[in-house]
């Protein structure tokens, strides 16, 4: 079976982009056609948003590559929030997508592999069957290594915190120690990972390994700064659209063939019915405006080639 990078690439290749559609479903934005009446009962808020991730879905299979559902919103919803995920996650690989689960698990030992086991593998070799997720460095090396194991194992991928969108990132990530920024000493670290994690036996992954990276475009220079930094590791870049990242700010994660990185967009996409350049649609056709809106991330990324 291919590994994820190889899977990643051939898709962004495919698609002809590098447009990431985030799943994060919020009660109080969805649709009002799919809001229940039972509006504070679990199972019928989890039922609303498997329609509308699965709605979200058949927009979007035939124009991105990847998606990547928010355990949060699912996790909130308790155990029937929880069998929804794992329905969104098996629908969209139906649909011919790849998914990336956002939990920034982290552990040690163990409990670390069973994170792993859990969420990593796909074709059955894990129960939630995802191609990747997301992972938090910040207990150290020992944390990271059930995670990369897992990977190299059963072909799948995960995505480091090193840079991350949020304002409040700063607080520890810009720390200086030894004469640089703590992101880099993480991001040199998984730049490592990613080197002994490249699939040497197939070609069209290019030079980028198992292990990638989680840096936001709402901090450019660093983007910049850390893809210069970090040549193997494919990057997953929050922090477009809502956040305020722009285009002009996500065009240094990619290479030149424009590969190496995959662009997030939830809120933007998903509820792109309640912006005001979309407005036309109105809530009833509200697909609509997810696939407006998709199209239009699609033409302001950097080209694919190859």
């Amino acid at each position: 079976m291919p590994s994820f990078i190889q899977r990643l690439t051939t898709a962004v290749q495919t698609k002809r982009n590098g447009v990431l559609v985030g799943l994060d479903p919020r009660y109080e934005s969805l649709p009002p056609a799919l809001q229940t009446a039972a509006a504070g009962d679990y199972a019928g808020r989890a039922a609303a948003f498997g329609t509308f991730c699965r709605s979200v879905i058949d927009v979007v299979a035939p124009l991105v590559p990847i998606v990547k559902p928010q355990a949060a919103f699912f996790e909130e919803l308790g155990p029937a929030g929880m069998v929804v995920l794992c329905d969104v996650i098996q629908y969209a690989r139906t649909r011919g997508l790849l998914v990336l689960v956002d939990g920034k698990r982290n552990d040690i030992g163990t409990t670390g592999a069973a994170y792993a086991a859990g969420y990593l593998g796909i074709d059955g070799q894990s129960p939630w069957g995802a191609d990747s997720m997301t992972v938090n460095p910040y207990m150290g090396s020992d944390s990271l290594e059930p995670f990369v194991q897992r990977s190299v194992e059963t072909g799948s991928g995960i995505f480091v915190l090193v840079k991350t969108s949020n304002p409040g990132g700063a607080q520890f990530q810009d720390l200086v120690c030894d004469g640089k920024p703590l992101y880099r000493h993480v991001a040199d670290y998984v730049e490592q990972l990613a080197l002994q994690t490249i699939d040497t036996e197939t070609s069209n992954g290019g030079a980028y390994g198992a292990v990638g990276a989680v840096v936001g475009a709402t901090y450019p220079a660093q983007l910049a700064e850390l893809r210069a930094a970090m040549p193997h590791t494919w990057f997953l870049v929050p922090g477009y659209g809502a956040q305020g990242g722009a285009a002009a700010d996500v065009a240094p994660a990619f290479d030149a063939n424009g590969l190496g990185a995959v662009v997030n967009n939830s809120r933007g996409i998903i509820f792109a019915h309640a912006r005001k350049e979309y407005a036309k649609f109105g809530a009833a056709r509200w697909q609509e405006a997810v696939e407006a809106a998709t199209r239009q991330m699609m033409s302001e990324l950097p080209p694919v080639r190859g």
